[in-house]
């Protein structure tokens, strides 16, 4: 499991028919304190998350497709839940009433 932002959703007009009324959400994954870490996915929400959200993920394929109740299903990436806030050694590190919106990602055209 890991924490993301939601930066977005994902259409796919053509798809496999496990994923037929799926909403899909690009994610960034990110550290307890909303740290950007690893490369963006696509996850099948189960949380009815949105934009600007930090959720839970569940980066398993036998685990997603249990929640999917289809043992065929090609998922690997799930949202699970929506996070309120998050506590690291007794200080909270995220909560959702106070923190600003995820930032953007880059332009991939744009000079660094």
């Amino acid at each position: 499991m890991f924490l993301a932002d939601v930066i977005g959703t994902v259409v796919s007009p053509v798809q496999t028919p496990a994923l037929d009324g799926e909403t899909l959400l690009l994610l960034r994954p990110v550290l307890p304190d909303g740290t950007p870490t690893g490369k963006t996915r696509i996850a099948v929400d189960r949380a009815q998350a949105g934009e600007g959200d930090r959720v839970l993920v569940l980066d398993e394929g036998n685990g997603g497709r249990q929640i999917l109740g289809d043992a065929s299903a090609p998922v690997k990436t799930i949202v699970v839940g929506v996070v309120d806030y998050v506590e690291r050694e007794g200080d909270t590190v995220y909560d959702h009433r106070t923190s600003p919106d995820p930032q953007p990602l880059p332009d991939p055209k744009s000079p660094r």
